[in-house]
Order: structure tokens, then sequence, then C-alpha cells
């Protein structure tokens, strides 16, 4: 017996499992109904009223947030908040189709813009979600080829485009948008959900920010449908 046969063995003692008792199915179902847990009053609100609330709820844990029309607004919005932050104009932005065909030298020429995953000296990300919760302001982000998690957490600023109709009122719906984007079936590698700029509170109890990922968190909120 190996030691990985004894300590599961003691596991299943522990549990008073046995092979046949069922436990296998009652997982299996459980995994397959998707049960839904408590879901905050806050977040049970119409749809225009969830938009605000995750502006709101964003905006509290020192996330800034721009509000666009149009998904063609967003590279003069990037190079204006990079200005206003006396920033560097220059951009790493995720291999998205909808990012990637953006009119940047024409809205944005002194912007200078690579596409792909981070690297060490990037200093500004611009990246897509995959859906946002309205009760915590949190950015729920899928990792793949169009969206490489480096650009969520190695540069000092994380931009992130948001469509209003990707905002959804609590974590049980954002699961559920997620599974009916057929992600059971290919799951990623990765889910993340961001709420607020990095921080830490370790060194006497003093807030750091940016001490394990991006020290800004800046939104770009579109009003229109993807």
């Amino acid at each position: 017996m190996s030691a990985r046969d004894q300590i599961l063995g003691a596991v299943r003692r522990s549990l008073k499992r046995a092979a046949g008792d069922g436990a296998e199915e009652t997982v299996s179902a459980r995994l397959a109904e998707h049960p839904r847990g408590p879901v905050p009053a806050r977040a049970q609100l119409p749809h225009k009223e969830q938009v605000a609330l995750f502006q709101e709820q964003a905006e509290a844990v020192q996330t800034t947030v721009d509000r666009l029309a149009d998904l063609s607004e967003v590279p003069k919005a990037v190079s204006a908040y990079l200005s206003s932050q006396n920033l560097p104009q220059s951009l790493r932005v995720a291999p998205d189709g909808r990012l990637g065909a953006l009119p940047w030298q024409a809205e944005a020429p002194l912007l200078e813009v690579s596409t792909g995953p981070a690297r060490s000296d990037d200093a500004t990300s611009l990246t897509p979600v995959f859906a946002a919760v309205a009760e915590t302001g949190t950015l729920m982000l899928r990792s793949g080829p169009e969206s490489p998690v480096t650009l969520n957490f190695l540069p000092e600023t994380h931009i992130a485009v948001v469509f209003a109709s990707q905002i959804v009122g609590s974590y049980e719906d954002a699961w559920q948008r997620f599974r009916e984007a057929g992600n059971d079936s290919r799951l990623p590698r990765t889910v993340n959900f961001i709420t607020g700029p990095s921080r830490t509170g370790d060194i006497e109890q003093t807030i750091l920010f940016g001490a394990h990922g991006p020290k800004r968190l800046h939104l770009l909120l579109i009003d229109d449908v993807p």
C-alpha cells in the first residue's frame, strides 16, 4: 500500500465512508444540480440599480471608475487616465478581439500599445472581464488565450473594461452565468475574483497598496451591450 492509499484510507475511515455507500453518487448529484447559496438583499435589485451599486462598492475599496457611452471611447479614456496619474503612455493589452480592434493610433497617438501576456517591465495592463459582481464591486476574470492571467497581477496599474450588461447582483449569479457560457465542460485554468487594488496591513496595521499585485485598479464602465 502506498502512502497515498494510507492517507486516503484514513480519511475514509474518519468520515465513516465505505465502497458502495452512495457517497460518490451524492457528490456527483450535488455538483450537477448547482445549488444556489444565500444572496444578500442588497444584490436583489433591478439591473440599473445593480450597475449603480457595483460602481459604489468598487469605489468604496479605492477602485476608480470612468463611465463611457461606447467601447470606441476606450483609447482616449486610457490615455487621459495615464496622464492624470502621471504615468507613462505605455499599455499592454490583452489579446482580446474587441480591444485589439479599437482605433488606438487614431484616438490616442501618443499611447504606445502592445499586445500579449504581461512582461516584467509592463507598467499598465488593459483587460476584459467575464462578469462583475454588484454586491461587492468585484471583477470576475476567466483566464484563456484572450485574457492572460499575468495581466491581472504583474503590472502596477490594471485597467479593466466592464460592460454594464456584464454586471450581475451576486456571486451566485456570476457563477450561473459562467456555467451557462459552457464553462462546466471546459474549465479555464483559473478564475480570479478581484476586489479593489492589492493591499496589505501586515506591517504595523498600516495599509500598503501594491504589495501582492497592482497598486491601482481603474475601471472603464461602458453603458452599451457587448
